[in-house]
């Protein structure tokens, strides 16, 4: 017998500081998103610059992020997705150091790009979570990294509100590096690094086509209505944007290591989880724009509510509250129904909010209400996307598919951004020589997002459905229809080719519904099964060449281990042994 071990920093166990650890990664990217809102409206005089090159200084977060998303999470799949969640988080650090000591535009805007990347700690969380937790506690934990965004966006609105009004500005700066600092560290110490990797190499051109396209396209989604829609200028960047991201498309399609892999993509899973997450983020971010307007606004204007700066953000945060407390509660809808229906359920409740919202503008109190229940209908929404995309993508993915689903919510919050602060300016009254918003495009903006939520629940329908899991003795985990079915070892005698052996504990015990994936050399899935009662698996492989074996079993670390296969009708025996090694004979 040959004994090969993994490599000795992937077999910490995963403690219980994983989840937390991990969300408040995700909340640190929400608070750095955040921190500028309160003083959106004054950047022009704190920069000494005019209102459209003020916009660029939260256009360049957005651009960055949209860019860096994608790339980190195949960097993540390919070298280490703790790796990569640090990294991200350090150049955050940095982009805020380098804000924090300037009141320049050029060297704001530069440092708030390099804030942008941090964007990627998302969908690298994500992954990691899969790789490292038992499938029993996979759900929630995943509920929590997603609604992680609105969570910190919620609670840092207060926070900076109450800074950016008795203190220097710049200290918002310094308190995203000091928490993006305490992230790190805490990474470093509880958060092990995964043994998932994907076979291939990094795609350079198709890294550099994406981030073409992806500025073109949301550049003039993002300033289109400081151009004029109908502009050259706004025009020609998209014509631009469709040009290259087709020639991308083309090129993806025909290199073996792709930097997203299309074919995977396609697939209604992920194509429908995709255009729904555009949708609700369309639905997230319109919120954001109206309640504090309109909590802000005085009570001259008929309508406006007269609220301060700090009470506006207090009367907001319970959306990012709401959606941390629904993270329990995904986990029990999903587990009995799964994920496509809590994402239903979530918009609808969204649509509920929305409209609602309609008649429920008139005291601050009301303004919490709407602001409650839209926050469970989101929180139930982004919950459900990842558990939908991992679902449908193989382990060696998970980052790089996250990454493109983080992107979609991105460009749904970009287009709400860009529709209805459209709206808002052609529905205001100049009140001496200033714009004020109009209840009227308040309650438009509502109605819009209301549509957009509608639309998402269409795409939702279209999502493969699935079924309660077949296991007496785990009701509370869910399989889809496309789940592999267990077999006992007598079956698996048959095998004409591939791999055969049995998973087992460290100690020789057989560990029954261990996931066996396998792997091929373009990080592609190309079988998966279950193991029987006396931990036996059988996969056929498509040709001889190196594959990677992973599985994953409810109370056991994760385990990938590298094998070959001459190809034909032989067997080659692989037994799996969890947690921490692998035993070829």
């Amino acid at each position: 017998m040959t004994r090969t071990t993994t490599d000795p920093r992937t077999r910490r166990p995963s403690g219980s500081g994983i989840v937390p650890v991990l969300a408040f990664a995700g909340i640190v990217v929400a608070v750095m998103q955040t921190l500028l809102v309160p003083v959106i409206k004054d950047l022009p005089e704190l920069l000494g610059t005019s209102p459209g090159n003020a916009t660029w200084v939260m256009t360049s977060t957005l651009l960055a992020g949209a860019v860096s998303t994608p790339i980190m999470g195949r960097l993540g799949d390919l070298y280490g997705k703790r790796r990569m969640l640090i990294a991200s988080l350090a150049v955050m650090v940095v982009g805020s150091l380098v804000a924090g000591f300037t009141s320049e535009l050029l060297v704001m805007i530069v440092g708030r790009a390099l804030q942008g990347f941090a964007m990627g700690a998302i969908p690298l969380g994500i992954g990691l979570m899969r790789d490292g937790l038992p499938r029993e506690k996979l759900g929630s934990a995943m509920a929590l990294m997603s609604s992680s965004i609105g969570v910190g966006g919620g609670l840092a609105l207060p926070v900076a509100a109450l800074v950016a009004q008795h203190a220097d500005w710049h200290a918002l700066f310094f308190g995203s590096a000091g928490l993006g600092v305490l992230s790190i560290v805490l990474t470093l110490v509880f958060v092990p690094e995964s043994p998932m990797r994907a076979v291939g190499t990094f795609d350079i051109l198709g890294a550099l086509g994406l981030s073409a396209g992806l500025v073109l396209f949301l550049l003039p989604i993002t300033k289109g209505s400081d151009w004029g829609w109908t502009s050259g200028t706004t025009l020609g960047l998209f014509g631009a944007a469709v040009a290259v991201l087709l020639l991308w498309g083309v090129m993806e399609l025909r290199v073996k290591a792709p930097l997203v892999d299309l074919r995977t993509t396609a697939r209604p899973a992920v194509l429908f989880t995709n255009l729904a997450s555009i949708m609700v983020g369309v639905a997230f971010y319109a919120v954001s724009l109206v309640l504090p307007q309109l909590l802000q606004l005085p009570a001259s204007t008929g309508y406006g509510l007269g609220q301060s700066m700090v009470v506006a953000g207090l009367c907001v945060a319970p959306l990012g509250l709401t959606m941390m407390f629904t993270a329990p509660v995904y986990a029990r809808i999903s587990a009995k129904y799964g994920p496509k229906v809590t994402l239903m359920i979530g918009m609808l409740i969204i649509a509920v909010g929305y409209g609602a919202g309609l008649g429920l503008m008139s005291a601050a109190w009301q303004t919490i209400v709407i602001a409650v229940v839209l926050g469970a209908g989101i929180g139930l929404a982004y919950s459900s996307l990842p558990a939908l995309i991992i679902g449908a993508v193989p382990a060696s993915e998970t980052g790089a598919a996250n990454g493109l689903n983080t992107l979609m919510r991105s460009i749904g919050t970009s287009v709400s951004s860009a529709v209805i602060g459209m709206v808002l300016a052609n529905t205001a009254d100049q009140v001496g020589g200033v714009a004020v918003p109009t209840m009227h495009g308040f309650r438009v903006s509502f109605m819009i997002a209301t549509g957009a939520v509608l639309l998402g629940l269409v795409f939702a329908a279209f999502l493969p459905g699935r079924r309660a899991a077949a296991d007496p003795a785990k009701p509370h985990l869910v399989a889809s229809s496309e789940d592999p079915i267990p077999m006992p070892m007598s079956a698996l005698d048959t095998n004409p080719g591939g791999f055969r052996g049995r998973v087992l504990t460290s100690d020789g015990a057989p560990v029954a519904r261990a996931k066996v994936t396998l792997i091929d050399r373009r990080g592609r899935q190309a079988g998966a099964t279950l193991s029987s009662a006396d931990g036996g698996y059988a996969l056929a492989v498509p040709a001889e060449g190196a594959y990677v074996l992973a599985v994953t079993a409810g109370g056991h670390g994760p385990l990938a281990s590298g094998a070959s296969h001459p190809g034909g009708e032989r067997s080659v025996e692989v037994d799996l042994a969890l947690p921490g090694a692998t035993v070829l004979a």
